[in-house]
């Protein structure tokens, strides 16, 4: 198992630009009129939908392969995934000409499992949900002895995913809000580690689907819960279970959180497309959604929408457009 105990610092984030940036550009932090008359605030949208992934996770996996010893790239690397964590990993492993091997849920969104193929993973369906694929790469990793790469539990991703959130820092410090989803956390958790180092005052607000809230109700309450199952199409978000590092830093360092429903979901792909032109998964597109519903609170105020990803299949995206 990963070491899931060290935080990340401030420190690792900046050491990570480096191995990001070897690879891609920072991404476009950008105002859409039209957004801004919908939302009611002054609203820059964090594009991480333009990374070579389509998603911000591509920055952890760059990050991290960088870092593995010469005994794990020869062993190989293994993980879990609904996507966009797996694609991030299948593309730098082929960088580093590492073996990958990802486990997704059965149905998983047939163009991600595309996606991680050509990337050059090795793609197996297992299980009905994403923890129940994750549970068997935990057992077989320790069999097989494969290095396990965790969704979350993992330092180097954390920091390499935080290093979004320090390009938006430096090009907007005076953001009041951050809107971020949270899935397994580590993309907020990036947000949280880079706030906090650098002190500034900004609220770091947590997106979740209704359908999937293990995370939301863990944080509001007193004791960590698992969901029996998950039910939505924002597959970003489709956790049953909370994860240690990442709920750790969360549970003392985040906001708020903002919870949506399946139309509300479908909502903010649709407003992404119609207000920003661009085509956001619905994990992606959850933060302007959430950002709408959280009304007159952030009126005339400075936020961050985090659009952490542009991965949706024809068939989802056919669907909801046809339901506007």
């Amino acid at each position: 198992m990963a070491n899931s105990s060290s935080c990340p610092s401030l420190q690792d984030v900046l050491d990570a630009r480096a191995r990001v940036y070897a690879v891609m550009q920072r991404s476009p932090l950008l105002r859409h009129p039209l957004l801004e008359q919908w939302l009611g605030c002054e609203a820059w949208v964090k594009h991480e939908n333009h990374n070579p992934t389509g998603a911000f996770k591509i920055r952890g996996g760059l990050n991290l392969l960088a870092q593995l010893s010469s005994d794990e790239r020869r062993r190989g690397v293994v993980s879990a995934s609904t996507g966009n964590h797996g694609q991030s990993i299948a593309f730098a492993s082929r960088m580093h000409g590492v073996k990958c091997r990802i486990f997704v849920p059965v149905g998983n969104n047939p163009d991600k499992n595309a996606a991680m193929r050509a990337y050059g993973a090795d793609v197996t369906e297992y299980g009905r949900d994403y923890d129940e694929a994750r549970v068997r790469v935990e057992e077989l990793a320790a069999r097989e002895g494969w290095r396990y790469i965790h969704s979350a539990n993992e330092p180097h991703l954390i920091a390499g995913v935080g290093t979004y959130a320090m390009e938006m820092f430096e090009e907007m410090p005076d953001l009041e809000y951050i809107f971020v989803p949270i899935g397994g956390g580590s993309g907020a958790a990036g947000c949280c580690v880079v706030r906090g180092g650098i002190s500034a005052g900004t609220k770091i607000v947590g997106v979740q689907a209704s359908g999937a809230d293990a995370f939301t109700r863990s944080w509001r309450g007193d004791q960590r819960v698992t969901a029996e199952r998950v039910n939505t199409f924002a597959e970003g978000m489709a956790t049953r279970v909370t994860f240690d590092l990442t709920f750790g830093i969360l549970k003392a360092q985040l906001d708020d959180i903002v919870t949506l429903d399946e139309p509300e979901l479908e909502e903010g792909v649709r407003a992404a497309l119609r207000f920003t032109h661009n085509l956001a998964e619905g994990s992606g597109a959850a933060p302007l959604a959430a950002a709408k519903k959280y009304g007159s609170k952030i009126a005339g105020k400075k936020v961050g929408l985090v659009m952490s990803g542009g991965n949706i299949d024809m068939k989802t995206l056919a669907r909801i457009v046809a339901g506007a």
